[in-house]
């Protein structure tokens, strides 16, 4: 299926702008024109499109994703490369989750010490 720019826009929630700019740097691979000269975008440009997103969530940037991209494009040969990058960006994700995670345990830790004192004076005559 083809989709355009506004459609892959609307289903990715990436602005058509930020397309432009993914393109342009070399980070979102063959995209296709319309006899207009209007990008057209496939099922595979949308499945890239969402791996760029997780990896720029893990706060891979902008180049390391368009050498991930060269990698991909150069085939077989390079499954070690992105498996290591994609392994790293992995240890860095689990480090930012174990450091959400103390958070999360003490705001409900302090929650907690704020539901006994409204308890306490609840229970007061």
């Amino acid at each position: 299926m083809l989709y355009t720019v506004k459609e892959v826009s609307e289903k990715t929630g990436i602005t058509p702008h930020t397309l432009r700019f993914y393109e342009k740097e070399g980070v979102l691979p063959n995209v296709d024109r319309d006899v207009n000269g209007g990008r057209v975008y496939n099922d595979t440009n949308i499945d890239w499109i969402e791996t760029v997103q997780a990896l720029r969530s893990t706060g891979l940037p902008l180049a390391e994703i368009k050498q991930y991209n060269e990698l991909y494009r150069a085939g077989d040969s390079t499954l070690q490369q992105r498996k290591g990058m994609l392994a790293h960006q992995k240890y860095k994700v689990e480090e930012q989750i174990q450091k959400l995670m103390k958070t999360l345990e003490k705001l409900n830790y302090k929650m907690a010490l704020i539901d006994a004192q409204e308890n306490r004076f609840e229970k007061l005559p």
